[in-house]
């Protein structure tokens, strides 16, 4: 490959050794897609299909659901690509587009899962209200600025991303990231970077302070009601909580990692490094589509309909 001045292409270095086992990296990855993308499906079309479920609560989850579709297929598909080819390179452009959708994904997904503790407060702390409070408007409305306000974010990103011009074509990722490609860059990239931690403290601390806080009145209502009802109430809350404390914390390493560039075992930054983008995703599904009763139940009797029609097919 020719790396000049002129050269729009990006080697992809992150990769650990693939030629002993490249094919079974690669169908270990494709089942991991393959199961996201049914999981998530099969949620969404349930909540999809069945009115009783358009309510807040289920609509939130189908959000985050089809959030982590969109998530996985900016990274899942080249990743796929990459694992058969020999030389594993991305364009310039794509490389920004690509650490740009990741960014959406990732910043939407802090807001949503915010919108799902906001609904969640609500219904545990205020009961009465809730119909007031948490109408299907004011769901619309936090639902496009859930990926509204990160989309504005990232095409001032874009912008300053442009006109940087990189010096060095080796990328010691298994995907495009922004503070890698900034590093890549030439010149003065003191505006880009102070930026970068700008648009990360908007996407991260607002979140996060706003759900310590609804948890934190959550918990102070639970503890004084019956134990039926405190178990309940955790029951629901819980699985959200922990998969946002999990969101946030590899969110952080990923970006300190980044700046910092940490003495940490390369194999081990790459783990971490894809784990938001398949961890909720796969864990979403089953958490929201198993604990939920509703859903639960709804699934169950959309496979019992499935294997029907599917006995009386082959009888």
């Amino acid at each position: 490959m020719d790396y000049s001045t002129n050269v729009t292409y990006l080697s992809l270095e992150g990769h650990v050794e693939l030629e002993k086992y490249r094919y079974v990296y690669f169908a270990v990855t494709l089942v991991v897609y393959l199961l996201i993308i049914c999981c998530n499906a099969v949620v969404i079309s349930v909540i999809f299909a069945n009115k009783q479920l358009h309510e807040p609560m289920y609509i939130f989850i189908a959000a985050l659901l089809c959030n982590a579709l969109f998530g996985t297929t900016v990274i899942f598909p080249k990743l796929l690509i990459d694992l058969l080819c020999e030389t594993r390179t991305v364009s310039y452009d794509a490389c920004l587009f690509q650490s740009s959708f990741i960014h959406i994904y990732a910043a939407s997904e802090f807001t949503l899962l915010s919108a799902m503790a906001y609904d969640r407060y609500v219904s545990i702390c205020k009961p009465l209200q809730y119909a007031t409070l948490v109408k299907m408007s004011t769901v619309r409305k936090l639902l496009f600025c859930c990926w509204f306000v990160p989309s504005c974010e990232i095409c001032v990103g874009i912008i300053l991303k442009y006109h940087l011009k990189p010096c060095s074509f080796k990328l010691n990722r298994i995907y495009c990231n922004t503070a890698a490609i900034v590093k890549l860059s030439c010149g003065d990239t003191s505006v880009k970077t102070s930026y970068g931690m700008f648009s990360f403290s908007i996407a991260v601390f607002p979140p996060l302070i706003f759900v310590i806080f609804s948890y934190v009145r959550i918990l102070t209502v639970c503890l004084k009601n019956s134990k039926e009802s405190r178990r309940k109430a955790l029951q629901t809350c819980s699985p959200h909580l922990i998969i946002f404390i999990s969101f946030t914390f590899i969110s952080c390493f990923e970006v300190i990692n980044n700046r910092l560039e940490a003495n940490i075992p390369h194999i081990v930054v790459m783990i971490i490094s894809v784990e938001n983008l398949v961890i909720p995703p796969l864990l979403n599904p089953i958490v929201y589509g198993l604990k939920l009763k509703t859903i639960y139940n709804r699934i169950k009797k959309m496979t019992k309909k499935i294997h029907t029609f599917m006995d009386l097919y082959t009888s």
